[in-house]
């Protein structure tokens, strides 16, 4: 894993946009690389393939974006960037990771709860989606 900066805002948004049929702006990425934000990339022969943004916050930490490009889905990769992350926020003293989640990636969820995140709340009408709004489920996980 490799922490990114800005210089790489292009392979972040090509990856964003392969994944999330509503992407974060290229503004606010950029955001997300700088200050209290982190990034960090997962790269096959320096080309990115994958990429999380966590947000720390005093001794907790958000995970706010995790993205495995669809060719190289299904292969561990999320698992093994959500391992650097548990490592991360161990070796910095970290207390909490929290994320949000839509409730309908079920795949996502499953493998958060396998990493032991459990269930917190939920945040009404959080996402957009095709047909309005979805819920996002909040997940947290004491380190």
């Amino acid at each position: 894993m490799i922490k990114l900066d800005p210089t790489q805002i292009n392979d972040l948004m090509a990856i964003e946009k392969q994944c999330h049929q509503f992407p974060m702006s290229e503004k606010l990425m950029l955001s997300c690389l700088t200050g209290r934000y982190s990034a960090f990339g997962c790269f096959e022969e320096q080309v990115l393939i994958a990429f999380y943004i966590v947000e720390q916050v005093g001794p907790d930490y958000t995970l706010t974006d995790i993205c495995v490009s669809p060719s190289n889905q299904g292969a561990g990769i999320a698992k093994y960037m959500l391992n650097h992350l548990l490592d991360l926020v161990r070796s910095a003293q970290g207390e909490n990771i929290f994320l949000e989640v839509r409730k309908s990636n079920e795949n996502a969820i499953g493998l958060y709860s396998s990493m032991g995140f459990a269930e917190v709340g939920v945040r009404k009408n959080y996402y957009p989606n095709e047909s309005g709004r979805e819920d996002a489920i909040l997940m947290a996980l004491t380190v």
